[in-house]
């Protein structure tokens, strides 16, 4: 057990430090990190509203959909990612470049994870559905801020190998942010409305994920 949070305490290290060690974890074990923590934090946001009426599946379908929703836009983001690598000439970094995005979605995971007790905290206080759906994306942005430091701390020596790296950088937070956000919306509900049936996904699959967050703000000023 010891050496579970040791590995991931190197994964919020990161670094030149810890570069060398960190090595030695695979990216199968960096990817089942993302699954374990993200797992943990599906279930606290599954929460909201209780576990009568048997929303006790909700937190499962949320603990489910964390995870996925992570690892399938970090799949998607990525073959584009490669093929810019390419074309600007730096495709044999690409081991060291996947080493530094795989670590980064680790670390984001277990960001996620410690933001937990203020999500509880949250639910206990406030029975708002729109709320709650607007915490939680708050949640999401604050892990991605530390894990765009952690990112950045894994880029230094790509950067440093070929300054390419730092426009890649940015390329690439602005291609997974928006893969993200839609990905979000097509597998909602995360949180889940307790006055609605418990389901896996919406009726409404489709739609865009942009125009939806500017109405719950909207929503949740006029409350």
């Amino acid at each position: 057990m010891n050496g579970f949070w040791l590995r991931a305490d190197r994964v919020l290290r990161g670094g030149e430090r810890v570069a060398n060690a960190a090595r030695s974890d695979s990216l199968a074990w960096l990817l089942a990190l993302v699954t374990l923590f993200g797992l943990f934090y599906g279930a606290v946001m599954g929460g909201f509203g209780g576990l009568e009426d048997g929303r006790a599946l909700q937190v499962a379908y949320s603990a489910v959909k964390v995870p996925l929703l992570l690892l399938l836009t970090f799949g998607l983001s990525l073959p584009s990612f490669f093929v810019l690598n390419t074309l600007l000439g730096v495709r044999e970094d690409f081991g060291d470049v996947l080493r530094a995005l795989v670590t980064t979605q680790a670390g984001l995971t277990i960001l996620l994870a410690s933001l937990a007790p203020f999500t509880l905290v949250w639910y206990a206080s406030s029975g708002h559905y729109a709320a709650a759906i607007l915490f939680n994306a708050l949640m999401f942005a604050a892990a991605s801020v530390g894990a765009q430091g952690l990112l950045r701390r894994h880029y230094r020596l790509l950067v440093a190998r070929n300054p390419v790296h730092r426009v890649l950088l940015r390329v690439w937070l602005v291609v997974y942010a928006f893969v993200g956000i839609q990905m979000g919306w097509m597998l909602r509900p995360f949180v889940g409305d307790p006055g609605s049936p418990v389901r896996f996904f919406r009726e409404d699959v489709l739609g865009n994920a942009y125009v939806v967050i500017a109405q719950l703000v909207w929503q949740v000023l006029r409350s």
